[in-house]
């Protein structure tokens, strides 16, 4: 569960979200801020075509203040018993 393979923007974004990111503040470029404000953290992630490169995805995880493990279970659908 903790292997972590390059992701898109999209897919950045929605585990950030899902982890109590907002959207900040556009940056210089195509360079977003995200901010947390339960930790008042901010991480800059690029919106740029394609995926993300592993070294660009584990800076972004290590700003946020997350471990992969945590980067990775979030914005992943819970999984439901059938009563």
């Amino acid at each position: 569960m903790s292997r972590l393979t390059p992701m898109t923007y999209r897919e950045v974004v929605r585990r950030l979200r899902a982890a109590g990111f907002v959207f900040d503040r556009q940056a210089k470029g195509n360079y977003e801020i995200w901010y947390n404000p339960r930790t008042r953290r901010r991480t800059t992630v690029p919106h740029h075509p394609g995926v993300l490169p592993l070294g660009t995805l584990r800076a972004i995880i290590r700003e946020a203040g997350l471990t992969v493990r945590e980067f990775l279970s979030a914005g992943e659908p819970s999984q439901r018993t059938k009563p």
